[in-house]
């Protein structure tokens, strides 16, 4: 099967592409490999992809409208996996048209060349910041996303609702994932498994924000991948029991255990084998005090749920960052 998968050189973008290669399907990925953070970054994960026989790189940016619709005319890609966005709540209180662009326009483009070319399925990336301040725990694919705090989250609240609409009007399979703070080898240096890491090993102190009373449904990222793989392949039906005679899902992939901050820096004390100097500071704005996934529907649609735990994989993820930063 042909894929395209946006955001290749991103951390689940070079996950969900690996996995995808190794199972023989076709995939053309995508990345404008912007400098949101460390160019060296993005080379070292399509460094791991280019060896492949059946994988083609393309850079290209989303907003580019023409050159969008210019790539699936030729291609005529079968499934599409939009994994690329202008990523982070902090940085959207920076760059806001930043994301209008890579998060809007960008996924218009998409949304578009999979109407025009007939792709039979799109599966994209959602995000848990969608149920903003909500108060139910856990969080559910049922519940009412319109308070988002910060752009980032309307953005991809806005997502969803696009998808819908041309779900509705032209009888395409979507699929929205809301993702649940995904971390593990190859993650993003502005995010905390890295920020953290990198300032114990090197006796920096770390901020601890919200004084760690946060809590966060933490996902190891072949957990994630693994619900991507799976996902894309169960086509949503009209008349989905999600609430709509669109062919449209929306999923939540989380650990379904959420930890307070403490015990997460505990596990990366642990697996760096030494203790952090914690600065304690108050919430920042656009931040969430706690995020948990319900995932029972993606266990029942297919039949899988997250399961590694924090200790496991902030073993795995010091011991890359480590290597890594050998590298550079």
């Amino acid at each position: 099967m042909k894929f395209l998968v946006t955001g290749a050189a991103g951390f689940i973008g070079m996950n969900v592409c690996k996995r995808l290669l190794e199972a023989g399907h076709d995939v053309v990925g995508l990345d404008n490999l912007n400098t949101y953070y460390m160019p060296e970054l993005k080379q070292h994960r399509l460094g791991l992809l280019l060896p492949y026989a059946n994988f083609r790189f393309v850079k290209i940016d989303l907003a580019d409208r023409d050159g969008m619709a210019q790539l699936f005319a030729e291609e005529q890609f079968q499934r599409v996996i939009h994994l690329a966005a202008q990523a982070g709540v902090r940085y959207s209180l920076e760059a806001p048209f930043d994301y209008v662009d890579s998060n809007l326009v960008g996924m218009m483009t998409i949304l578009e060349g999979c109407r025009q070319n007939k792709v039979e399925h799109l599966v994209y990336a959602s995000s848990s910041s969608v149920y903003g301040m909500n108060a139910k725990i856990p969080f559910s694919e049922s519940d009412t996303v319109d308070h988002p705090v910060s752009l980032y989250a309307a953005t991809k609240k806005a997502n969803e609702l696009m998808a819908h609409s041309y779900s509705h009007l032209y009888n395409i399979p979507t699929t929205g994932l809301r993702f649940f703070t995904v971390y593990g080898p190859g993650g993003r240096p502005d995010m905390a498994p890295w920020l953290f890491t990198e300032a114990i090993l090197n006796d920096k102190p770390i901020k601890v924000f919200n004084h760690g009373k946060m809590m966060r449904d933490f996902t190891y990222i072949d957990d994630i991948v693994e619900g991507v793989i799976r996902i894309q392949d169960v086509l949503p039906q009209a008349q989905h029991s999600q609430g709509t005679t669109a062919p449209y899902a929306i999923y939540n992939i989380g650990n379904n255990q959420p930890i307070q901050l403490s015990e997460f820096i505990e596990a990366i004390e642990t697996a760096c084998g030494k203790p952090a100097e914690k600065i304690y500071m108050d919430m920042q704005p656009g931040d969430v005090p706690k995020t948990y996934a319900d995932t029972a529907q993606l266990e029942n649609a297919v039949g899988y749920k997250p399961a590694t735990t924090i200790q496991e994989g902030m073993v795995k993820f010091v011991e890359w960052y480590k290597d890594f930063q050998k590298e550079l």
